[in-house]
């Protein structure tokens, strides 16, 4: 069930949220009950708990999943539930299941939220790894001019002794 919570939820107007749809599955109810309880406790559930997807984000979100953009579809757009707002609706339905899942639909907000921080950390120390390359490119690239320097060029100007060969290359020894 955790890895079912945690495909459901997605990243909309920044913020990790389950509509309305996998929150009933979720809880065991149908959409529409879940909808008439969020309407008989609309009180409960501040912007910042839920709120109604635009068409945009409808369709947008519709195009990630594949579904029905006609018949058979939704008359009316998703709500999109924050952590807050789906913990709150296992406290409206009070249903065992609900409260049962609850448990894991918490765990899963938790567990994106500690990937999430674990992916910025790795990216951090990603970011610090690269410049510390790229010092140490240049470091060598410069220690590598200086041994260069101390070999030192074979003089060119200098006149070579030996014979030419036909295509006009120097011979052995030369």
């Amino acid at each position: 069930m955790p890895q079912r919570i945690a495909s459901s939820i997605y990243v909309v107007r920044g913020q990790r949220v389950m509509l309305d749809v996998d929150l009933a599955a979720v809880y065991s109810v149908t959409t529409s009950r879940l909808n008439e309880h969020l309407r008989r406790n609309a009180g409960r559930f501040p912007e910042d708990f839920m709120f109604r997807l635009t068409v945009e984000e409808a369709a947008r979100l519709r195009s990630q999943f594949a579904t029905s953009n006609g018949r058979g579809g939704r008359r009316y757009l998703p709500y999109a539930f924050t952590e807050h707002g789906a913990i709150m609706m296992a406290t409206v339905l009070n249903t065992p299941a609900a409260v049962a899942a609850s448990v894991y639909v918490v765990r899963s907000f938790v567990r994106l939220r500690e990937m999430a921080i674990t992916q910025t950390r790795l990216a951090h120390e990603l970011d610090k790894l690269r410049s510390r390359v790229d010092v140490h490119d240049a470091s060598i690239n410069a220690v590598m001019e200086v041994i260069g320097d101390l070999l030192g060029q074979p003089d060119r100007s200098r006149k070579l002794i030996g014979f030419k060969l036909e295509d006009g290359e120097p011979g052995p020894g030369a």
